[in-house]
């Protein structure tokens, strides 16, 4: 399988390549050549296997320069040991519909599905295609990307982190998990802005060719670990399938049936990885998008005009607050097949915060369906289905299934519903709390995180129980200007 940008640039690379580069030359992102594809009875397959099985199979279908035995590989070093559920994504009935919970990772947050992957295939990447250059991830973070890239990455032979959150921005729970992390290659910085400044930041430092020159002259080489690499955005094509598969194995659906998915997301990555499952043959019906009150999403499914010009909102659920949603970059290439056509919106974006692809419309609502919720609405669904259920809702989940019962109610579309549950709701425990009525006033997030235990008989995540002793190692912050610079004193030592 061959990969190529969006915008026109002719390189053609191998999966390993486009891993390790994570932009193209361009600047536009890396898309496979054609969308493999499943069969029913290959679906019907995967039903007794484990996730890690599942896994192995779909991969193998986008990563083709690499070997059996390396995708085992990666795969049983990325789940095998860090997860607390042996089913790794566990598909749970709630009210009247299921909840993929993908938090069961050691950062309790759905990007661990991929980032726990992603080190796996660079470092065997980098071994493959000769690479001795080192190599210096650069991530921009709304919350739960930098924690599940600095796990995944830290002490990892021949390359470098470094994670860029909103100073003020991310829960302090998400903190914690950043600035605390231990690893001789990493390093953790606040960017006073939001966390549109610091991803339009490290995509400027990408897009710099003197900057390049300079790390050259270091040895060094940049990637990306958000999901504008090609090697975060497979493995979450895997979970629409597992989970499909989970549905066959449990009896609830019958080969062919169609199912729904509900997805929270900001930045497009996750809801667009159910896309690709869809062209592979997975018999999806609808995409729900779920947005908060950043709904820049949203609009842009009902009417095709994307407006990044709009008031920014901090939220009940900061791993959405995005107001350019990268991964929408893909879809419109896909839809489309016209580089030179995403190219000018994406300059139009630059340039003028919009870009008009209302044309694509019908293609879009074909596929999508769209539906935002703010923060009283988020915390009534908390609460609404903690009384209903029993079964506590993080903050995102919940705009997620708001969303999901909104879909049925206004389309009277009975299809199985898979709702995509994107963090343990220990992470935002104090807003959870007060979406339940409790008093956490002067509490600090440990006191919070018991708190909630005795409302949601959920277990404490090891991990984030241990962050009460954890030492504050990242200390660091720069204004959004002064990003690059950074970079480059990270780089020099």
């Amino acid at each position: 399988m061959n990969y190529f940008s969006t915008r026109g640039a002719t390189e053609r690379v191998s999966s390993a390549e486009a891993i390790l580069k994570g932009l193209a030359s361009d600047g536009g992102l890396y898309v496979p050549a054609a969308f493999p594809q499943v069969s029913l009875s290959e679906i019907e397959a995967l039903a007794p296997l484990s996730y890690e099985e599942r896994a192995e199979r779909i991969l193998s279908l986008f990563l083709t320069d690499y070997t059996e035995e390396e995708l085992q590989g990666c795969v049983s070093r990325a789940y095998s040991h860090t997860f607390d559920d042996v089913r790794r994504a566990p598909v749970r009935t709630v009210g009247e519909l299921e909840v993929l919970e993908l938090w069961h990772g050691p950062t309790s947050a759905f990007k661990d599905m991929a980032l726990q992957l992603l080190p796996q295939l660079m470092s065997t990447a980098r071994k493959k295609t000769g690479e001795q250059d080192t190599i210096l991830i650069l991530v921009a973070t709304s919350g739960d990307t930098g924690k599940a890239a600095l796990e995944g990455f830290a002490d990892a032979d021949g390359i470098r982190i470094m994670v860029f959150y909103p100073d003020g921005g991310v829960s302090p729970i998400q903190r914690l998990q950043m600035v605390t992390q231990t690893g001789a290659n990493v390093s953790v910085v606040a960017v006073r802005g939001n966390f549109d400044d610091a991803q339009r930041g490290v995509k400027e430092i990408f897009g710099d060719a003197a900057m390049a020159a300079e790390l050259a002259a270091l040895h060094t080489k940049l990637s990306s670990a958000n999901s504008i690499n090609w090697g975060r955005l497979v493995p979450q094509i895997v979970y629409y399938f597992s989970a499909y598969a989970d549905l066959l194995a449990e009896g609830k659906i019958a080969a062919g049936d169609a199912v729904n998915f509900t997805v929270p997301t900001g930045n497009f990555g996750n809801i667009l990885a159910g896309y690709y499952a869809k062209r592979m043959g997975l018999p999806v019906g609808k995409l729900v998008c779920a947005s908060n009150a950043n709904n820049v999403l949203t609009d842009f499914l009902q009417t095709g005009i994307y407006d990044r010009a709009r008031d920014f909102y901090q939220t009940l659920s900061p791993s959405m607050d995005i107001l350019v949603s990268s991964n929408l970059e893909r879809l419109l290439y896909h839809l489309t097949e016209d580089k030179a056509q995403v190219a000018a919106w994406m300059k139009e974006l630059a340039v003028a915060g919009k870009y008009d692809a209302s044309a694509l419309l019908p293609k879009l609502k074909d596929v999508f369906w769209a539906a935002c919720a703010d923060d009283a609405a988020t915390e009534e669904e908390i609460r609404t289905v903690y009384g209903r259920t029993g079964y506590t809702l993080d903050t995102h989940t919940a705009v997620a299934y708001r969303a999901a019962e909104g879909y049925r109610s206004e389309t009277g579309d009975t299809r199985p519903m898979i709702v995509l549950s994107t963090a343990s709701p220990y992470k935002f425990a104090a807003s959870v709390l007060h979406a339940l009525g409790a008093q956490t006033a002067g509490s600090d997030a440990f006191t919070q995180m018991t708190l909630l235990q005795e409302r949601s008989r959920m277990a404490v995540p090891t991990r984030l129980a241990a962050l009460h002793d954890a030492k504050v190692l990242h200390e660091g912050g720069c204004e959004k200007t002064g990003m690059a610079e950074m970079v480059l004193a990270f780089a020099r030592t």
